[in-house]
């Protein structure tokens, strides 16, 4: 698995052969340098909810790869209206892809898509094959629902976990989370991007570290292969 961070939420991850795009928010994102989203490449993007911030170039990425978006029935449905394929799922489902399974799991946030348009609830993603596992937990508040991916995933590989505070868990909560859902390996994402969500990056591995946990804050435009 090589997961590659274009700042704020936005990753590609190359799990079970395919090349998956997470929450585009390139063109927008004020830390992003080099916004030209028409070099990307992959098969399918994952939305967790319908915040700008989350799907802001999902439109013009999808349509430069024909790329099938997967998402919640309202925010995919939006999405289709402008001519793109999608996959409707809602939380508590599954679906057996081409890369491996996809269970839409519970987030603790809003959702309303860039004109005003409910966007549903807002998700997380556990994705899973017969060789990965990844926790993609989008924008959320530490949540009891967090335990059960224990059960759905005995052995979570990553997870990727917000850790800015104001808008979602910050560095303590996200802690907590890691020690519930039994993950030792953590990508951090929804920080530093605005005033609201700049972090101390010592104190936030150290806090990590503390519990048996690895923190990994990769720089924009590097990727780590697990």
């Amino acid at each position: 698995m090589n997961i590659k961070y274009f700042g704020h939420s936005t990753f590609i991850i190359e799990f079970g052969g395919k090349r998956l795009l997470f929450d585009p928010f390139i063109t927008g994102n004020p830390l992003v340098e080099e916004k030209n989203v028409e070099s990307i490449s992959v098969d399918h993007i994952l939305l967790s909810h319908g915040h700008g911030d989350h799907v802001a170039d999902a439109e013009a990425i999808a349509k430069n790869n024909n790329a099938t978006i997967i998402s919640t029935y309202e925010i995919v449905e939006w999405f289709q209206q402008k001519g793109i394929s999608g996959h409707p799922m809602n939380i508590g489902g599954e679906w057996q892809f081409d890369f491996g399974k996809v269970k839409m799991v519970n987030a603790v946030h809003s959702s309303v898509l860039p004109d005003g348009t409910y966007g549903g609830n807002p998700v997380g993603f556990l994705l899973t094959n017969d060789k990965e596992s990844l926790y993609f937990a989008g924008d959320t508040a530490l949540t009891m629902d967090m335990h059960l991916l224990k059960m759905f995933c005995p052995t979570l590989q990553v997870a990727i976990l917000p850790i800015g505070s104001n808008f979602t868990m910050g560095v303590s909560d996200a802690v907590i989370a890691a020690e519930w859902i039994g993950c030792d390996q953590i990508i951090g994402c929804h920080y530093d991007t605005f005033g609201y969500i700049k972090i101390d990056h010592k104190s936030a591995k150290d806090a990590f570290a503390k519990k048996g946990k690895l923190l990994t804050l990769l720089p924009l435009g590097d990727s780590i292969q697990l």
